[in-house]
């Protein structure tokens, strides 16, 4: 499946050709250089490695160093593989230009990290009975977890309180709504999970 590796800008909102105010997410897709092409022969699958984003040669592994100086092209910071329908060569630039004529595309990205979180925040619970008659500290707790004298254990993949974001994730059919070569710039219909700066894949 073709993408671009690319990078979060914020969110924003336009004005459809109808008069409404739809949200959307600014995300600087590409250019990205292709570091690898994987054939079958070699490597018992077809694929073209994107590179995107400067790194520091100091930064940078003598094994890679020398991947990137076979494709011709400087240190990136984040590599990414893709399936292209057509054939591209070491060195090569793709830019957003190749989501010109795409109606939907999937945008993987990294959740914002929330650390540690009760039940409530984490899984939507509503609490437990009411504030008062003699309730002191068990409000936002999640009640009963089920063990009893049979089966006398928890059962794995309760809903408890625990690590809460920082997951990849992948949202799908995001409507394109503009695209801009000139910047290098992809407006999506909707949010997209990360912060802003962070990195994304866009895939069609």
């Amino acid at each position: 499946m073709p993408g671009l590796i690319g990078k979060k800008i914020g969110m924003t909102s336009v004005f459809s050709a109808d008069g409404k105010n739809v949200p959307c997410t600014v995300i600087e897709a590409g250019p990205c250089v292709v570091t690898q092409v994987k054939t079958v022969e070699k490597d018992g699958y077809a694929a073209v490695q994107l590179g995107f984003g400067e790194a520091k040669e100091k930064n940078t592994s003598k094994p890679m160093m020398g991947c990137f100086k076979k494709a011709g092209t400087t240190p990136k910071r984040h590599l990414a593989e893709f399936k292209f329908d057509k054939e591209y060569n070491l060195g090569d630039t793709i830019t957003v230009e190749i989501f010109n004529e795409t109606a939907f595309v999937d945008v993987v990205g990294t959740s914002k990290g929330k650390g540690f979180q009760g039940v409530m925040k984490r899984h939507g619970f509503g609490g437990v009975g009411q504030t008062t008659h003699g309730q002191k500290n068990r409000a936002r707790k999640p009640g009963s977890i089920g063990a009893c004298s049979y089966p006398a254990k928890v059962f794995k993949g309760l809903r408890m309180g625990g690590h809460m974001g920082g997951d990849r994730v992948t949202t799908q059919n995001l409507k394109v709504l503009k695209v801009i070569p000139e910047h290098n710039l992809i407006l999506v219909k909707g949010s997209v999970a990360g912060c802003n700066g962070s990195t994304v894949l866009i895939e069609k």
